[in-house]
């Protein structure tokens, strides 16, 4: 179990850098696809790269969640022998714990990429409406009413698909801020239990340091209710 234990731990800190850059690189796909104001038929030279990065780092992270997966099956297999009675709950604790990472890895990674995929076909469609403006344009060789208005509806079209890309970049940004802060307590949570079942005189002192500062609220409390109420008996007296 400590074997599996060590791999898992190993896969998550992989995985937390993985999603990382992961979600920066779809950030920056976004924003490049924001700032370019040429042909749609500029993408497959910039744009085809970075979807061969996006698409090759996708593979890799859920070859990094299947393997994941793997190791809390074993470790979930070694917690279920004869034997380990006495070490159960530390172990359950610990293998729910890696199990409750991998659900949070597994849930970012499909939001991401999904971002990235409506992304891509967005950029398709309004690429192929762009081509088939031009086509029209040179097949016709006249620019007369309808084809302005078509234009015209196109640009706001274009306008209204930099509105989103800027909020999708926004909303990527602060979630990767709020990934690294809950990673953060994650970890000093883990920690801090750690601690308390390793020594049973943190934990027990923990115990009566919440139940004291439970008391001291209900106290104040108590004080607040009674002066409120003989404020009031004095006001309306």
């Amino acid at each position: 179990f400590s074997s599996g234990n060590n791999n898992a731990r190993q896969l998550e800190n992989e995985l937390d850098l993985k999603l990382v850059s992961f979600s920066k690189l779809c950030t920056s796909y976004s924003s490049s696809i924001n700032r370019d104001q040429r042909t749609r038929d500029s993408r497959s030279d910039s744009g085809s790269s970075q979807d061969n990065m996006l698409v090759a780092m996708t593979t890799e992270l859920e070859q990094l969640l299947a393997n994941l997966t793997a190791v809390n099956d074993k470790m979930a297999e070694y917690t279920n022998s004869p034997g380990i009675s006495s070490h159960n709950a530390a172990l359950m604790h610990t293998l729910q714990r890696h199990r409750d990472i991998l659900q949070d890895y597994t849930h970012e990674f499909h939001k991401t990429k999904n971002n990235f995929f409506s992304l891509r076909e967005r950029e398709d469609l309004l690429g192929s409406v762009h081509r088939d403006i031009e086509s029209y344009k040179s097949s016709s060789g006249v620019n007369n009413r309808k084809t302005e208005l078509f234009l015209k509806e196109h640009e706001h079209l274009r306008s209204s698909d930099r509105l989103i890309d800027n909020a999708i970049s926004i909303a990527m940004a602060t979630k990767e801020n709020i990934t690294f802060q809950r990673g953060m307590l994650k970890s000093i949570q883990t920690r801090v239990t750690t601690l308390a079942n390793r020594f049973p005189a943190i934990n027990s002192l923990i115990q009566k340091i919440n139940l004291r500062k439970r008391r001291d609220s209900l106290i104040l409390g108590g004080v607040i209710g009674i002066c409120t109420i003989l404020l009031l008996l004095y006001t309306f007296h």
